[in-house]
């Protein structure tokens, strides 16, 4: 005889909102800085620990003649960067589950940083009930 296994799985009542997904556009950057994947990578780990998450892990690669992708996995969720130099642009994504890390110090540090000369910001709600 078999037995049957019965798992179920509880579903809960989704909270307002899951996740919150920043898009950070970052314009009239310091151009030598967007172009180098070491002071990128430095730069968004810098922002991570500016906005109070815990990293997990990060991967940057550095594209030929230039510009750099990156991630850095957070408990939280993750930021990602792209940078275009020659446009002296940066665009970042910041996405955080819960309330628990502070973006708003994120965006400055980056802003700072990259001696960016405009900012703008995108909030994006997701899993919104």
């Amino acid at each position: 005889m078999k037995e049957t296994i019965n798992k179920t799985i509880d579903v809960i009542p989704l909270p307002p909102v899951l996740g919150r997904h920043w898009l950070i556009e970052l314009k009239e950057c310091e151009v030598a800085t967007l172009r180098e994947v070491k002071n990128v990578a430095k730069i968004m780990e810098g922002a991570v620990a500016a906005s109070g998450a815990t990293q997990v892990e990060s991967r940057f690669h550095q594209f030929n003649p230039y510009g750099v992708s990156g991630v850095i996995i957070i408990m939280e969720s993750h930021f990602t960067i792209h940078t275009w130099p020659e446009y002296a642009y940066a665009a970042v994504d910041i996405f955080t589950c819960g309330d628990l890390i502070n973006t708003e110090d994120a965006v400055a540090y980056l802003q700072e940083a990259f001696n960016a000369k405009q900012v703008s910001t995108q909030l994006i709600e997701r899993g919104v009930r």
